[in-house]
């Protein structure tokens, strides 16, 4: 196999991070659509790939198959250099950091809210206010960190920013005001200029 393939969907930050990165890495990949909202990843054919039945999903170039995005991030970064991940241990360790904390303390509330508010049409009496309240609160904990740094991890653009961008420019479609957050929002345009994509 001469190129990675590349499982997502369009619409997910996860998926959309993976592919941002394998095309700042100059690496020839494969996109395959995987709509989640119509089933897709439940199907046999794709369970058969990833019997978690999640995207994205990279099948590498010697046919091996991994989930999860910030894994993918992380093999990508790993096996093609480009600066993503530092060479010393603690500031490889604090990249690591903002990675777990993107799926433990930040995704599951800023990408679950934008999901029932943008995509289901979920009013917001109907969502659960605990995603606003701690999606705001991670909003709140990067622009403190942001205030001091110019790159999430510190000094060095890295795989930790572009997992964290996925969702933070899709927050408005949540409901959450950038704006209120000016280092993030300048943050988030720099991350986009260095990956080459557009504003939302």
């Amino acid at each position: 196999m001469s190129a990675y393939r590349l499982y997502g969907d369009s619409r997910s930050g996860n998926c959309l991070k993976a592919k941002w990165t394998l095309d700042y890495l100059e690496q020839r990949y494969e996109w395959t659509e995987i709509s989640v909202l119509e089933g897709e990843t439940r199907t046999p054919e794709f369970l058969a790939l990833n019997p978690a039945g999640q995207v994205p999903l990279l099948i590498t170039k010697d046919g091996g198959a991994l989930a999860q995005s910030n894994a993918i991030l992380l093999f990508l970064a790993e096996s093609h250099g480009g600066g993503l991940v530092p060479r010393d241990s603690f500031a490889r360790a604090k990249v690591y950091e903002w990675l777990f904390w993107e799926q433990y303390s930040h995704e599951p509330f800023i990408a679950v809210r934008r999901f029932l508010k943008f995509y289901l049409k979920k009013p917001d009496s109907e969502i659960d206010p605990k995603l606003l309240e701690r999606g705001l609160a991670a909003l709140s904990r990067m622009e403190v960190q942001l205030a001091g740094a110019k790159w999430i991890a510190g000094d060095a653009f890295s795989v930790a920013d572009i997992s964290l961008v996925a969702y933070t420019r899709a927050a408005h479609e949540g409901g959450f005001d950038l704006n209120a957050f000016p280092a993030v929002k300048a943050w988030v345009d720099s991350v986009e200029k260095r990956l080459a994509i557009g504003s939302r």
